[in-house]
């Protein structure tokens, strides 16, 4: 049953000239039946570094920039395999990781979605921190994938006729989209199960990171709001989300700590305050501890003292202490 799965995988990829080769590599050395490159409208030498790769595994399309969301979507919609991976142009699959998670599929036929662990590795490709999410979030249900967000599209593979059933990725988000995605998923019924394996390198890159912090801020709550006022959601899922806005919050406002953005990161707070289940200090305390355990994930242990000494920190407590 295993040999008659097909796996089709899709690389959206924008202006990636220095990394897609070796992802696109990653790929063809696997099972996979072919090899997507959707360029989303890349203006380098993107074209000419898939081009000397020369595999009838390979199919190239070209797309006018919509964003990664449309790229991936438009891999989807001209995958010819039951299953699809995804793969960053910038991150590359350990040796069988495919065939791991096909395999997973294949004793498993009501199974929807495989996801594996992940590294994470520098500009270079050298290791800072692996990622084994399925200690903490054990069963991957609509509550683990709201509450945890333990996903990386590098990591998953999909049946396509789910992604075809929920309209694959929104590409109104340009970032969180892969929360909305696996959420809506588990919420039309679609089952989840770990690869309980480190098979995929994700490329912490250096640059773009402010920037980046930003935008996940943002379509982190726009994805909140959108989950969250959908009409009939189950009760048990509405009564997830004071505790999924809190912890959203507090983990975006680490990321924009951790990316200079001071002010931003204190909105977070603000905003993570109006759902938090904790008193004043109560909730100082699980924020530097979060803080500093969000920082050790990252590889990147916290400056506590630098962070509690700082301006931004000091009015935060201050504003915080003056709430009911």
């Amino acid at each position: 049953m295993s040999d008659r799965l097909s796996i089709s995988v899709v690389i959206p990829t924008y202006n990636c000239e220095q990394y897609i080769a070796e992802a696109v590599q990653s790929a063809l050395n696997q099972v996979a039946m072919e090899v997507i490159v959707v360029d989303d409208g890349s203006t380098d030498n993107t074209y000419q570094a898939i081009e000397r790769l020369a595999n009838p595994r390979l199919r190239y399309v070209h797309q006018q920039n919509q964003g990664v969301s449309a790229a991936r979507n438009h891999g989807i919609y001209i995958a010819r395999g039951e299953l699809v991976a995804f793969l960053d142009a910038d991150d590359y699959f350990l040796p069988h990781k495919l065939s791991q998670q096909k395999s997973i599929f294949a004793a498993n036929p009501d199974l929807g979605l495989v996801q594996s662990g992940w590294q994470r590795v520098d500009d270079l490709g050298r290791s800072i921190a692996t990622v084994a999410l399925w200690e903490s979030a054990t069963e991957l249900t609509v509550e683990t994938w709201l509450r945890f967000k333990p996903v990386l599209p590098s990591a998953l593979m999909i049946k396509r006729d789910w992604l075809i059933r929920v309209d694959g990725f929104d590409p109104q988000l340009r970032a969180a989209e892969d929360v909305d995605l696996v959420s809506r998923l588990a919420l039309n019924g679609c089952q989840s199960a770990w690869l309980k394996e480190i098979a995929v390198s994700y490329r912490q890159r250096s640059n773009s990171a402010m920037g980046n912090s930003l935008v996940q801020a943002q379509d982190l709550s726009k994805f909140l709001n959108k989950f969250f006022q959908q009409p009939d959601l189950p009760e048990s899922v509405q009564l997830l989300e004071a505790s999924v806005r809190y912890h959203t919050m507090v983990w975006a406002a680490w990321y924009l700590h951790h990316t200079g953005c001071t002010e931003e990161m204190t909105h977070c707070l603000q905003v993570a305050w109006q759902h938090s289940p904790y008193l004043p200090l109560e909730a100082l305390i699980h924020w530097v501890e979060s803080f500093s355990e969000f920082s050790q994930q990252w590889g990147q242990p916290l400056e506590i003292v630098e962070l509690i000494q700082s301006s931004a920190w000091q009015q935060l407590v201050q504003w915080l202490l003056r709430q009911k």
